[in-house]
């Protein structure tokens, strides 16, 4: 339990860069290796001004990023399997590319060495295991060796779920997540066989599809035909919004017994649920590295039975986060 968790980062986009950041000065966590297909200079330049990690100290020395003397092997490539892992002792390979989503294709990193793998982002098929951390981690097993983590959207749902069931049986609950235009949007106009996605990221609101729910109801399949998520993404480059509208089977009083049952989660979970009585904004929850940060002045009450919660996060650095949250409870299993 003593030595550290060697790990290799195959996509090195801001997911990525988040990933290493949080383990510059980790006496668990040691990035043996970054993969990627751009440049080092490129990519270093692009990892020291970043908005929120604005000359965080890191240098290119040949084929290494170095960081207080501990150097981070650089290596370019494409695809899983490519890089043998075992020649480099790596435990995990976080696939962190958005490209390689098939249980077939992440079993090739397995294949070169590596002791278990974890995609950053929800898969196309079902996986050994797809962990939230403090939602249903107490599934996890020695036997898994291809993990998901979700998606942010996905970890903030399943809280927030999580939290708003313990005042009793959810009726149903529909999601809209207010999302930050993401790397496969256009900033102009462009030609997709999606006529929507084909529209400027920085000039529209973008109805967009999300999985979130489809994938809550495999882990948690009391919420079977119960919940329903969808997307707009919007001209905003960091910072989300989870517009939850929850029916009980049972009435209730007032926001404020609503307002109570997040406070408790976020005490029983205080690194992962944060709320706020401030009147905060998106930018507002940048860098944050909670799962969600509960708006305690959004909870509105609608008829008897109904509830309308809003919830802000990060959808990047805290999903790094919770990423490495995943990481740690294997450690911990072993």
């Amino acid at each position: 339990m003593s030595d550290k968790i060697n790990i290799a980062i195959m996509g090195f986009g801001h997911i990525g860069r988040y990933l290493y950041e949080n383990t510059l000065n980790s006496d668990i966590f040691n990035v043996k290796i970054i993969s990627d297909i751009g440049n080092i200079d490129s990519l270093n330049y692009l990892l020291n001004n970043n908005l929120r990690n604005k000359n965080i100290g890191v240098d290119v020395e040949g084929d290494f990023f170095v960081f207080n003397n501990n150097k981070t092997k650089f290596i370019n490539s494409v695809l899983p399997g490519e890089i043998n892992w075992e020649a480099y002792e790596i435990d995990w390979v976080i696939d962190a590319t958005g490209k390689f989503l098939d249980k077939s294709i992440l079993n090739k990193h397995l294949e070169a060495g590596a002791k278990r793998v974890i995609l950053a982002s929800l898969p196309n098929e079902e996986l050994d295991n797809l962990i939230i951390p403090a939602v249903n981690d107490s599934g996890i097993s020695k036997d898994d060796k291809i993990i998901s983590a979700g998606s942010s959207t996905t970890n903030a749902f399943a809280l927030m779920l999580k939290a708003l069931n313990k005042f009793g049986d959810i009726k149903c609950s529909s999601l809209t997540t207010i999302h930050s235009y993401t790397s496969d949007q256009p900033l102009l106009d462009i030609a997709n066989p999606d006529l929507k996605r084909s529209r400027s990221a920085a000039k529209n609101i973008i109805p967009n599809y999300n999985l979130s729910s489809q994938w809550i109801e495999k882990i948690l399949p009391q919420f079977k035909n119960k919940v329903f998520s969808t997307a707009l993404n919007v001209p905003v480059q960091f910072g989300s919004l989870l517009d939850m509208t929850t029916v009980f089977e049972d009435t209730f009083n007032d926001e404020e017994q609503i307002n109570k049952l997040v406070d408790s989660l976020a005490l029983e979970y205080p690194d992962i649920v944060k709320v706020t009585i401030d009147p905060i904004v998106s930018s507002d929850v940048v860098g944050m590295k909670e799962s969600f940060v509960f708006d305690r002045l959004g909870t509105l009450k609608i008829g008897d039975n109904m509830v309308k919660t809003l919830a802000w996060y990060d959808n990047g650095y805290n999903h790094a986060r919770r990423i490495l949250d995943v990481i740690l409870l294997y450690r911990n299993l072993d």
